[in-house]
């Protein structure tokens, strides 16, 4: 059996050939969000992260549990999924996880949380826990 570093290099060389985009620049995200027409969004930072503020309509996947909760992701295996993390070690983590899963179109928001905060672009605060 190889080495895991060797496992984790041939997935991230098979991540970085991929055929799709490998960013969403956040503007176009923005508008796509404004249409209705939104890929699936997935935070992937920590609870209290995503709390403070999220992009519109992104859904709450740590990057640890990303691979045994990746049924909660919505749509086909085919679709754009856009990951982020607040500057993206963990979005990366989470894009081989998800590609390693099936996923064959996953794409990092241009700049992740830090990057839509410098622009002032909208965020959305989580509803209060009961």
């Amino acid at each position: 059996m190889p080495p895991a570093w060797a496992l984790l290099a041939l997935a991230m060389t098979a991540c970085a050939t991929a055929a799709t985009p490998s960013r969403m620049a956040p503007d176009g995200l923005l508008a796509s969000i404004s249409a209705g027409t939104a890929p699936v969004v997935v935070d992937v930072r920590t609870r209290r992260e995503y709390d403070g503020g999220h992009v519109p309509g992104a859904i709450h996947i740590p990057f640890y549990s990303l691979l045994a909760r990746q049924a909660e992701i919505p749509g086909s295996r085919d679709e754009p999924v856009v990951v982020y993390c607040e500057h993206g070690p963990r979005a990366g983590v989470a894009k081989l996880a998800l590609r390693l899963a099936g996923f064959k179109d996953v794409r990092y928001l241009d700049g992740h949380m830090s990057g839509w905060k410098e622009r002032r672009l909208p965020t959305e605060p989580s509803p209060s826990s009961p």
